[in-house]
This record gives C-alpha cells, sequence and structure tokens, in this order.
C-alpha cells in the first residue's frame, strides 16, 4: 500500500515539477530583459513553487531559526548537502535574501530554469578540475553578495551525501568565500531529510517526507577570525541532531 501510494502521488509531482521548470525558464527569460532583479525575484518565485510542487508528495518542512536574523539582505549560509532539493530549499524559504549558490558547471546547462538561474542569476558556475577557477569564481560571488546585500551559500562537503551522513568540510571554498565577503555574518545551516525526497530520483518520492531545516545563530566577522574554526563550528551544527 505504501509503494502504491508512493507512485500515485510522485507522477503528478513529477509533471507539476516539469512544468513548472518550463513555465518559470520562460518568464526568466523575460525578466532578464529588465534587470538582475526583476529575474531574481522570477527565480524567488520558481524556487517558492517547487517547495508548493513537493506537497503534492506530501513533503513538509520544519524550520527553525529564522528569528535570529534578518529576513533580507546578505549572509554567508554554510549548510551540509544532502540533493539537488536543498537549493529550492533556500531560495524558497529566504526569498528576500536572493540566496546565491556555488554550482559545478554540469548543472549551468540542459535544466530548464534551474541552468539559467546558475548561469545568469549571479552565481558561481565552477569547475571542479580546476582549482583556481574554482577559488577565483567563490571569491568573486562573495565580493558581489557583499556589494549587492545578498547572500551566499556553499555546500563545504562538496558533494551530495546519498544517505543524510555529513561529510567532511573542505576549507578552500570556505576561505575564498570569507575573504570575498569580510562584513557578512556567516549562519551554520543543517539540512536534514531532503535525500529522502531524491533518493530514487524522484520516481517514486516517498509520501510524506519531513524536511528539517536548522539555522543557527549568525557569527559575527573578525579581523583575527579563523576560517578552519568558524568551519568546524559549523560543521558541529549540521551534524548534531536536535533533541
Amino acid at each position: 500500500m505504501g509503494k502504491a501510494r508512493d507512485w500515485a502521488f510522485s507522477i503528478p509531482t513529477v509533471i507539476a515539477f516539469g512544468l513548472t521548470l518550463l513555465v518559470f525558464d520562460v518568464a526568466g527569460r523575460v525578466a532578464l530583459l529588465f534587470g538582475l532583479r526583476p529575474f531574481e525575484w522570477v527565480m524567488a518565485g520558481l524556487q517558492r513553487t517547487l517547495l508548493s510542487v513537493f506537497r503534492i508528495s506530501g513533503v513538509r518542512f520544519d524550520v527553525e531559526g529564522l528569528a535570529g536574523f534578518r529576513s533580507s539582505g546578505g549572509y554567508l549560509f554554510v549548510s551540509n548537502h544532502q540533493s539537488i532539493y536543498d537549493v529550492p530549499i533556500f531560495g524558497g524559504i529566504l526569498i528576500r535574501n536572493f540566496p546565491k549558490y556555488v554550482a559545478k558547471r554540469s548543472l549551468a546547462k540542459g535544466i530548464p530554469s534551474i541552468s539559467l538561474n546558475l548561469r545568469r542569476g549571479a552565481n558561481a558556475v565552477i569547475d571542479r578540475g580546476d582549482r583556481e577557477q574554482a577559488v577565483e569564481a567563490i571569491a568573486q560571488l562573495a565580493k558581489d553578495c557583499q556589494a549587492r546585500d545578498v547572500s551566499a551559500v556553499i555546500f563545504p562537503e562538496g558533494t551530495r551525501s546519498r544517505d543524510g551522513s555529513v561529510a567532511e568540510y573542505k576549507l578552500t571554498g570556505m576561505v575564498a568565500l570569507m575573504r570575498g565577503a569580510p562584513d557578512l555574518p556567516i549562519i551554520p545551516t543543517a539540512i536534514d531529510g531532503s535525500w529522502k525526497v531524491f533518493a530514487h530520483n524522484m520516481f517514486p518520492i516517498p509520501y510524506g517526507t519531513r524536511v528539517s531545516v536548522r539555522f543557527g545563530e549568525p557569527i559575527p566577522r573578525e579581523p583575527d577570525e579563523d576560517p578552519a574554526e568558524i568551519l568546524a563550528r559549523c560543521f558541529t551544527w549540521a551534524s548534531e541532531k536536535p533533541e
């Protein structure tokens, strides 16, 4: 019965998911004619809509910590990474923070709306095989976010978890991000449960999956701060299970 229900709700979810990407791809291209900020609002709408789409399959969110920081403006969110679903989770929750992402180059082509946003939405598209290019792109992303007072999201594990575990955080990207935006507070973030949504690449989506998103207290920036120590704090936040 459970598997049958998963499939029964996954089919309309997948159809709605595909249609949403197509519609917002067109809307995004039109918005680009008027500048970056109109495009950002359209992409914010895309990400909020994608969260609603997965409610068809009973996906629900438990979000904690939003009261600890402003609902607009620039921050550096440092999070574990469980699935591609994490991107609309950030974008759909933090609409007025206009979060930007560090993404591998392969995602920047061939996917309606998503690839368009990565290419044209002031994100950092990196080549994992070119360390120098990746560091430069992340640093530039950070500088742009601080200049525009918008937020950046980095997943220091470097890849998605397949089982919900948290892998070691890598320091290089974090250092580039912090140096590029020395004034933006850092917010440790933990996502749990999103890996289940894409565990079978949406075929099917386990019905009723609950996704937890926890935001920690902002870490203020200091001239003598230690990136490794801050990264360790963010890793601990993501690794610990709430009581």
